[in-house]
């Protein structure tokens, strides 16, 4: 299989510090999204989270019915919806919904939930999070083919469950099973035939399982008469792009540490760099993130490539490192640098150049020649008292 051009977007926790205002946080969100859209970016990813203060968008669905009003390109994922805690009939219908509501755009992310405070605080055993995740996929799976589903496990009961609408179009709702470590989403992906995403895919544990993961998948998929295509699957990884690696550095200090403190003792999540190193070198030195220029975004798409083998999309972790205004800049930079480098977008444009560069001379010496008939002829007709004197001994010179 040939791999189409790698696209780009982003996956939006999100990570906003609580003492920042939450409407205007929502709304930079948003704005973010529209950027990225104008910019050319592919897909925006948001989250589900219930607690700790930071990640305060409970509702993916809600907030991609909002953003998509705002844009009409873009697709719009759910980073993730919390399977668990829903019942796969309501999950099944509300993207439904969101799928007419986005007009196609939507792509449903679906995962065990990443807090552990969500589930406790719903009464959610965090041991079984697993298992249900993998148990209302099917259901989920067969509502959004347009199947009747009668279905029983400890925690939901389907009873001839249907749902009202078709797809928005042919294509339907492209459906992902998030993926870290564990071999669990890829397990899904392959039995389902479904996309993968990958989070956390530039970590070390990520990173070194992605080919692995992947050959999960894709062994799994042969078991079920599923195939797995890569252009369907997404990695995950915080970057953050200025001109110079030194004025990155700079940008990310603005949010950095209290990112790190945030992940390592409210979130529990492996993502922080370990205490008593630099930590800007340690995400540099180990690949965990990309704090630096264009070419170095570059770098670590072939490095990602590589290990993984060819994916189809990478999604930037937002994850406020740096202020709004340099975040925008980031982007910017991905957008008319990096990407057209990795996609090939100017081969023919350089092409072109050289073309007309090694054939310089003739082509200027065709003008010339082409210019100095005309003066001459106007000469030889009207005079030459008119025609500039310094034009007249340049191209005489050049004859």
């Amino acid at each position: 299989m040939t791999l189409k051009r790698m696209r780009f977007g982003a996956f939006i926790a999100p990570h906003f510090p609580s003492n920042e205002h939450p409407s205007l946080a929502m709304e930079e969100d948003m704005d973010r999204v529209v950027l990225m859209e104008k910019l050319g970016f592919d897909e925006a990813w948001i989250g589900e989270h219930h607690s700790s203060g930071w990640e305060i968008n409970g509702s993916p669905e809600l907030f991609a019915a909002a953003v998509s009003q705002r844009t009409s390109r873009i697709k719009l994922g759910m980073g993730v919806v919390s399977l668990p805690y829903h019942n796969p009939f309501m999950v099944a219908d509300r993207i439904r919904q969101l799928d007419h509501i986005t007009k196609g755009r939507t792509i449903l992310g679906m995962g065990p939930g990443s807090l552990p405070s969500d589930a406790y605080m719903i009464g959610v055993p965090v041991a079984e999070s697993r298992d249900r995740m993998e148990e209302a996929i099917d259901p989920i799976v067969r509502l959004l083919n347009g199947e009747v589903v009668t279905q029983k496990s400890s925690w939901f009961n389907l009873q001839e469950a249907q749902l009202q609408l078709d797809a928005y179009d042919d294509l339907g709702v492209e459906i992902a099973a998030a993926s870290q470590v564990s071999p669990t989403g890829a397990l899904a992906a392959g039995k389902h035939g479904l996309s993968m995403l990958s989070i956390g895919a530039t970590s070390a544990g990520g990173f070194n399982a992605l080919a692995k993961n992947w050959e999960i998948a894709e062994e799994t998929a042969a078991q079920y008469g599923n195939t797995m295509d890569r252009n369907g699957w997404r990695l995950v990884g915080p970057v953050h792009i200025a001109e110079t690696r030194e004025k990155a550095r700079e940008n990310v200090r603005y949010g950095l540490e209290r990112w790190i403190n945030y992940m390592a003792t409210v979130a529990a999540l492996p993502l922080a760099p370990p205490p008593g190193v630099d930590p800007i070198d340690f995400i540099i030195d180990t690949g965990f993130g990309v704090i630096g220029t264009p070419d170095d975004f570059v770098a670590q798409m072939e490095r990602l490539s590589e290990q993984s083998g060819g994916f189809g999309c990478f999604l930037n972790l937002d994850n406020h490192w740096a202020d709004w205004a340099e975040t925008r800049r980031s982007y910017e930079l991905i957008a008319r640098f990096a990407i057209p480098r990795l996609n090939r977008l100017n081969d023919l444009r350089h092409r072109s150049e050289e073309f007309l560069r090694d054939n310089h001379a003739k082509f200027r010496g065709e003008l010339d020649d082409a210019v100095r008939a005309k003066l001459e002829a106007y000469a030889r007709e009207k005079g030459s008292d008119k025609l500039s004197p310094d034009i007249v001994a340049h191209y005489k010179a050049k004859a």
